[in-house]
């Protein structure tokens, strides 16, 4: 008999020793993870899910919105945060623990609190964008939008024939980065037109293609409608509805 108390071989205590490892690694799941997992499959996340999907999400808590919620609390808190005023706006990334820790209050339908660097939430904006389900501006409408990138008219046509969800919701960005297209806004963030439709295109338009030289061509024509947008739309309309 071992030592170790009814070990008759090496390989059998090595064993006995891997399942007693094993059983004190489970660890049950405190209140908060099963709280946690449950919400997650009661409460779909904001990220990821579709425009009406959010818009049904809100439902309740904001029956009379118009816009997703998400969408306007996150662009309010860039400008509460002067995020007008802070050089690299949209280019400079936020702390991504602090973006995450945002992400999940938003998630919870809970105000912001405690924020003090805009890029956090700038960050998480262009991740809320650039996660739809389906693109701002919907795959059906794309090669519109790359036909028309230098036609201030027909680009703005383009907009308004879009679905009215995503056409609210595309204005109500376009009206957000006019702000920040203010010459003396600009002279702080080094953020002009072109480095703010540099930065917006991808989380509005989704090049289908493989073809890596269709993507770069694309690229720069996306770049290029999202300019001519913030330059040429008049969003003046969506007073009425904020």
């Amino acid at each position: 008999m071992s030592e170790l108390g009814g070990c008759n071989s090496e390989s059998h205590c090595a064993n006995n020793t891997r399942r007693k490892d094993a059983s004190r690694g489970l660890k049950k799941p405190n209140i908060e993870e099963i709280k946690h997992a449950r919400n997650a499959v009661f409460s779909p996340s904001m990220f990821g899910s579709s425009l009406q999907e959010i818009m049904n999400m809100q439902k309740e808590k904001y029956p009379e919105r118009q816009l997703p919620w998400v969408q306007t609390r996150l662009s309010e808190e860039v400008l509460a945060l002067n995020g007008d005023q802070t050089e690299g706006i949209f280019r400079v990334p936020g702390d991504i623990d602090e973006v995450n820790a945002l992400k999940l209050q938003v998630d919870q339908w809970k105000i912001p609190t405690g924020l003090e660097d805009p890029h956090v939430p700038a960050s998480l904006l262009k991740l809320w964008y650039r996660e739809l389900e389906e693109p701002l501006i919907p795959h059906e409408f794309y090669e519109q939008c790359i036909t028309h990138y230098e036609n201030p008219e027909a680009a703005i046509a383009v907009v308004h024939s879009l679905p009215k969800l995503n056409k609210m919701v595309l204005c109500y960005l376009i009206r957000f980065l006019q702000v920040f297209v203010q010459p003396a806004n600009v002279a702080v963030t080094k953020m002009d037109v072109s480095n703010l439709a540099m930065v917006m295109a991808p989380n509005c338009l989704r090049c289908q293609s493989d073809d890596p030289r269709i993507i770069f061509e694309n690229t720069r024509k996306e770049m290029s409608f999202i300019r001519v947008l913030i330059q040429h739309l008049d969003t003046s309309f969506m007073e009425a509805i904020l």
